[in-house]
């Protein structure tokens, strides 16, 4: 390997990163080795604590660092609403604007019939067995604004038919938007407007 190849080999890797092209990789690669004691030791750092210590919340599919989230552990959120979201910068998009007080269920992406992704793939079957048992009586589906977000809408609400009420964000949530994308007032009036299905 040449002399460059390790740092070489971590620009390749920074490219892979949403958001991040080859070139981008590379600018932020050398302004951290430029700053290593500030930047490049401490990230790696923190990288490796992270990589060691992360899980996936057991019941609701969220981040953290114990088996069971704060959400999901806290008797105040236990109030009969749960929050249906994609993927977890969703669930994060969605407590930054401090408006959503129940519990949520990501469900790890959406239905798709092109990638072979079906209920079994995602958390669906996990969500349907949550209902009775924490006493759900409203279900929100903020999935995504896209054909296989509204496709896994309509499919969770067909199995949750008659068991819950069940809501969707409404204005706000452009079509063909994301909800990691949306600024915190326009979560906000989405959910506050939410209606029925």
């Amino acid at each position: 390997m040449s002399s460059t190849g390790d740092i070489q080999a971590l620009i390749d890797m920074m490219a892979r990163l949403p958001g991040l092209g080859p070139r981008s990789a590379r600018r932020a690669v050398l302004h951290m080795i430029r700053k290593r004691a500030l930047l490049l030791t401490p990230l790696a750092d923190q990288m490796h604590r992270v990589a060691a210590s992360v899980r996936e919340c057991a019941t609701c599919g969220n981040l953290g660092s114990t088996d069971r989230c704060d959400i999901c552990l806290s008797e105040k959120r236990a109030n009969g609403e749960l929050c249906v979201v994609e993927d977890v910068a969703d669930l994060w998009a969605m407590e930054r604007s401090g408006v959503f007080r129940g519990r949520y269920h990501v469900l790890g992406g959406t239905l798709s019939a092109l990638d072979a992704i079906g209920p079994e793939e995602l958390r669906i079957p996990r969500l349907l067995d949550r209902i009775a048992p924490e006493g759900i009586t409203e279900v929100i589906l903020a999935l995504n604004a896209t054909v296989d977000g509204q496709t896994t809408a309509h499919y969770i609400a067909d199995q949750l038919e008659g068991r819950v009420m069940l809501t969707s964000l409404a204005q706000g949530v452009p079509i063909g938007g994301e909800l990691d994308y949306l600024d915190d007032g326009t979560i906000t009036a989405a959910l506050r407007a939410r209606k029925q299905l």
